[in-house]
């Protein structure tokens, strides 16, 4: 185990990432941060699907509110003597934290949030942070930093926007209220909302789905539609056909066909 508070998973092709540590509602700490950062850095190159899950009633309920204490937490970084020190000082701390939420969409595998109960700032930001959303009918996600100070710096503002659109992403963060399963489904934040107890046996039915295309074929996908989202027109097709060149490529010396 790379933190005691994750447990890792491998069963064939699916990597199964939880928060274990549901007595205190999975609170994260910057040590479980860049764990994740090292878990998905060094995923086997077999792994095709991650899921980020939980146990326990909620997800996440987001940072540790010790660590914004004076002294912090033992055996982690003081925020606060860091943030005393300069701007600068506290930039580059944040810097290695965010690799462990901004890296699950860099890499070829795709994940799968599965999210019950909170899920609130850092909760939010790493539900966030997976490519896909599956989600219980009890789901609370909040983006509570603004009403702390401060502002969501987990890499979570980009997915967050794309999800559900500029106007609603600042009303979301400006207020910090809870965004249901109903409106997360409607808005974008989710792919679909299920009874709490139905939510492992649905996420296993994602899974399974996304496993049932052909490999090659999924990840080639993850990072052209990623691509989409800055492109020109013009670049899209060009990274469309490219990889259609490839794929088809492949398929063709597999089959025994030359030229």
């Amino acid at each position: 185990m790379p933190h005691p508070a994750i447990r890792v998973e491998h069963e064939e092709a699916v990597c199964t990432v939880t928060l274990c540590n549901p007595e205190h509602l999975n609170a994260q700490v910057p040590s479980m941060w860049l764990a994740l950062a090292q878990i998905a850095h060094s995923l086997p190159e077999k792994i095709r699907v991650v899921v980020l899950a939980a146990e326990g009633r909620s997800f996440s309920a987001g940072l540790n509110r010790g660590m914004l204490r004076p002294g912090g937490i033992d055996s982690e970084p003081d925020l606060l003597a860091a943030a005393a020190q300069s701007p600068e000082a506290m930039t580059s701390l944040i810097g290695p934290f965010q690799e462990g939420f901004a890296v699950w969409r860099r890499i070829a595998p795709i994940v799968v949030a599965a999210v019950q109960g909170h899920a609130i700032g850092a909760g939010f930001q790493l539900a966030l942070a997976a490519d896909l959303r599956i989600v219980s009918e009890d789901v609370k996600f909040a983006m509570r930093e603004v009403s702390l100070g401060m502002i969501p710096d987990l890499a979570g503002t980009l997915p967050l926007v794309e999800a559900v659109g500029y106007p609603r992403a600042l009303e979301i963060c400006a207020t910090g209220r809870f965004v249901g399963a109903q409106e997360a489904v409607a808005s974008g934040l989710a792919s679909v909302a299920v009874p709490a107890e139905h939510l492992t046996a649905a996420t296993a039915d994602l899974v399974a789905a996304l496993l049932a295309a052909p490999a090659p074929a999924l990840r080639a996908l993850k990072p052209l539609l990623h691509a989409a989202l800055s492109a020109t027109s013009e670049e899209q097709t060009r990274h469309e056909r490219v990889a259609q060149g490839h794929l088809l490529h492949g398929m063709a010396r597999a089959a025994g066909v030359t030229a």
